[in-house]
């Protein structure tokens, strides 16, 4: 097996504030790149290894990018609004696309990042040849809550947001503040992407583990039932919240087979 590709660095503007990018791209890229959006405490570098693993799979560049607030882009100081999800297709995500020159692509989401894949999607049309959700929320429930619950009490635990700081700087309180307070705020509970779905014309991969500790198997059912184009939905057993860590070769295998029959060129 040939080495993974050197990542290439660059920075996406936006009025509000710098995006940090970074590239794989193959020695002969075979299709449209694949663009990854991170979930609601990730970075660039949290991806670890799987962009490069994933370029080597699928012959594909691959571009991951920290949203405003997160790893090594600005500081984001406003708290995030109900409409955050859909913010992120509507302002940043045409930003990174013009920075980088992306024309056609595919895009790859996980948890919220998930959520705003759908997002993008539904807003690019042909643009976008394929969709890859991984463990997505679609609507919240009661798992969701819990889930995060969970995580705010483990999070007082200094060391743990010592850990979170390692990968977001001094912005660290400010991502786990994002996402805790954001998603268990009231004015979100009944946020869902119901009506968005529809619009998602492409072909849609919904990877989901059996033991996601936010969100049951009806969220990529929920995908299923609603998206616009046709959906392969894969269940992973013994699986939790991160897919492409916990199974990292089987989750490369079903995107590498989906792209590959998606008609993505």
């Amino acid at each position: 097996m040939p080495p993974p590709p050197l990542p290439l660095d660059r920075w996406a503007a936006h009025p509000r504030g710098r995006l940090f990018t970074r590239t794989w791209t193959p020695p002969d890229p075979a299709g449209a790149p694949i663009v990854l959006l991170h979930d609601s405490l990730g970075s660039v570098e949290l991806w670890r290894d799987f962009p490069a693993a994933l370029c080597a799979a699928t012959s594909r560049a691959v571009v991951a990018y920290d949203r405003l607030g997160f790893g090594r882009s600005d500081v984001r100081a406003d708290r995030l609004q109900r409409g955050f999800v859909a913010e992120e297709a509507e302002s940043f995500f045409p930003a990174l696309r013009e920075a980088l020159g992306i024309d056609r692509f595919v895009l790859f989401g996980h948890s919220v990042g998930g959520g705003m894949a759908v997002e993008c999607a539904a807003r690019s049309g042909a643009d976008c040849e394929a969709l890859v959700t991984e463990a997505a929320q679609a609507f919240i429930e009661d798992r969701t809550l819990q889930g995060i619950r969970v995580a705010r009490e483990q999070f007082q635990d200094p060391a743990q947001l010592g850990r979170l700081a390692r990968w977001h700087g001094d912005k660290a309180r400010w991502v786990l503040e994002a996402w805790t307070q954001t998603w268990l705020a009231p004015a979100f509970a009944d946020w869902s992407l119901a009506e968005v779905l529809p619009r998602v014309h492409c072909p849609v991969l919904a990877l989901h583990g059996d033991h996601d500790e936010y969100g049951s198997r009806r969220q990529p059912e929920t995908l299923r039932a609603l998206a616009g184009g046709p959906v392969r939905m894969e269940i992973l057993p013994d699986t939790h919240h991160v897919p492409h860590r916990e199974r990292p070769a089987r989750v490369l295998a079903i995107v590498a087979d989906f792209l590959a029959g998606a008609g993505a060129r």
